[in-house]
């Protein structure tokens, strides 16, 4: 799939990591009316996404699971998940929550809980459904394709952007229908893109 083809009017569009990158896009393009489930969420490994996502969100952020790691910054609280290998940076602030001790972890399991449930009712009752992702393989991403065509009723489409050393967007041409997957340059990835962001979501929109 290639970029044109991604354009159009979607009922959502979702982030699905590796970082906060592809939600913080999305807000500052219009395309993120309510926060998803890894918006703000370290997911690393796309693999373990297609896990969560396959397991229908089962064992997410459970209490036993969680491994506290430190501190993010000095209001908040750095957490592991570490039955899916995500890390939470922005949910335990450090007003409620230490060292040893996650004092807020029902309200952010709360938290949790409706946006799980938002995002898999959206999954059976949207038309057209866009998911976007930093960060992953080719087998990754067939592997996320098979997932999502079992997880939604209707349709979608999965735009992958990827940071390697290149100049301007790179479209891979991959042989996946449901997949556009590009690159974009890994210097300075944070503040340097806004332009190839620009590019890219140039066309998509939220239907009204």
């Amino acid at each position: 799939m290639n970029l044109n083809e991604l354009k159009g009017k979607y009922d959502a569009v979702f982030s699905l990591g590796d970082l906060c990158l592809a939600s913080i896009q999305l807000k500052k393009h219009n395309l993120r009316p309510f926060s998803g489930v890894l918006d703000w969420m370290a997911s690393p490994s796309l693999s373990d996404v297609n896990r969560l996502l396959t397991n229908r969100f089962v064992g997410f952020m459970d209490y036993d699971n969680l491994r506290i790691i430190g501190y993010a910054g000095p209001e908040m609280i750095c957490v592991s998940d570490d039955g899916y290998q995500f890390v939470s940076n922005h949910d335990f602030g450090s007003d409620k929550n230490s060292l040893q001790y996650l004092g807020s972890y029902h309200e952010v399991r709360a938290k949790y809980d409706r946006r799980i449930k938002r995002f898999l009712k959206t999954m059976s009752s949207a038309k057209r459904i866009l998911f976007v992702r930093t960060e992953g393989s080719f087998e990754e991403a067939l592997e996320l394709q098979t997932v999502l065509s079992k997880l939604v009723k209707r349709d979608f489409r999965v735009l992958l952007i990827n940071h390697n050393s290149v100049e301007g967007i790179v479209e891979k041409n991959w042989p996946l229908e449901k997949v556009c997957a590009v690159e974009f340059p890994n210097k300075d990835k944070w503040e340097g893109n806004h332009h190839l962001w620009e590019q890219v979501l140039s066309g998509i929109q939220l239907s009204k």
